[in-house]
C-alpha cells in the first residue's frame, strides 16, 4: 500500500477488524472485495494463524472466487481470508449461512479472539 504510513494501516485494520468482529458475534453476513474480487461471506471465527496474522474463516455464499464457487451449501465454499487483504468491507442485513465440515478452522486459525459457535443465534421469537 503506497503512500499509508503503517499507522494508517494499522488504523485501516482496525477498522475491518471491528466490523467482521461485529459480523461474527451477531451471526451477520458482510460484503467485501479479496483479490480484487467483490465477495459475500459469513464469518464464522475471526483470530490468528501459527503466524500470529489475522485470519477469518468465511463461508462464502456469493460474488465471485477465482476458484470457483460451489452449489450453496457446499463445504468447499470455507475459505480462509488473511484480514489485511479485505477492502471496502461492510456489515449486511440478511441471512446466516453455513455449511458443513468447516476443517480448514485447524488449520485457518489457531488462535481465536470470536467464534460465532460462543453466540446463540438470535431468535425474534424470543426477543432476542
Amino acid at each position: 500500500m503506497s503512500g499509508v504510513s503503517e499507522a494508517g494501516i494499522v488504523g485501516l485494520l482496525a477498522g475491518v477488524y471491528g466490523i467482521v468482529r461485529t459480523a461474527v458475534k451477531s451471526r451477520r453476513p458482510i460484503s467485501a472485495v479479496y483479490h480484487d474480487c467483490p465477495r459475500l461471506f459469513c464469518p464464522h471465527r475471526l483470530g490468528r494463524n501459527k503466524e500470529g496474522q489475522f485470519r477469518v474463516l468465511c463461508y462464502q455464499y456469493g460474488g465471485e472466487s477465482k476458484s470457483g464457487l460451489k452449489p450453496p451449501g457446499s463445504p468447499e465454499n470455507w475459505r480462509c481470508i488473511a484480514l489485511d487483504k479485505l477492502r471496502s468491507v461492510k456489515l449486511l442485513d440478511g441471512a446466516w449461512l453455513t455449511a458443513p465440515n468447516h476443517s480448514r478452522s485447524a488449520s485457518c486459525i489457531v488462535e481465536a479472539d470470536v467464534d460465532a459457535e460462543d453466540y446463540p443465534e438470535r431468535d425474534p421469537q424470543q426477543g432476542h
